[in-house]
């Protein structure tokens, strides 16, 4: 189940960076607070597969029910309830508010991921049955 795997976590590590320089410098209606949550969701899916070798739905559906959870926990303001009110990167990490609208950006990014992973499996299938089309 272990299994590191370059690419996933290379493509986290991007994701991360383009999650930061959106949390540093975004400072707009749309970007930060939407696209922001649609990337999310796939840099933790890419985190988890650089790190396990586990199947793509189930995957992808842990992250965005862990997502999800996450988006509840907001709701309960749960970084007030555990005193972590004035620690910005713990607010930016956990969310400061609770929005319908966010479980919809999380969706869309377990669509995404489930699209191209999808879509990647179709193409190493078709690849592997016929060989070259030229």
């Amino acid at each position: 189940m272990f299994q590191f795997n370059k690419r996933y976590f290379l493509l986290a590590l991007l994701l991360f960076v383009i999650e930061v320089l959106i949390a540093l410098y975004a400072h707009d209606p749309i970007v930060r607070p939407y696209v922001g949550d649609v990337l999310v969701v796939i840099l933790l899916y890419c985190l988890v597969k650089s790190f396990l070798k586990t199947p793509v739905v189930p995957t992808a559906i842990a992250v965005l029910l862990f997502a999800y959870l996450i988006e509840t926990l907001q709701y309960f303001q749960i970084g007030h309830r555990l005193g972590l009110e004035h620690s910005q990167v713990a607010m930016t990490i956990i969310g400061n508010y609770f929005q319908w609208i966010d479980l919809i950006a999380y969706t869309a990014g377990g669509a995404i991921v489930l699209f191209i992973e999808t879509r990647r499996a179709g193409n190493r299938v078709r690849g592997q049955a016929g060989g070259s089309d030229h």
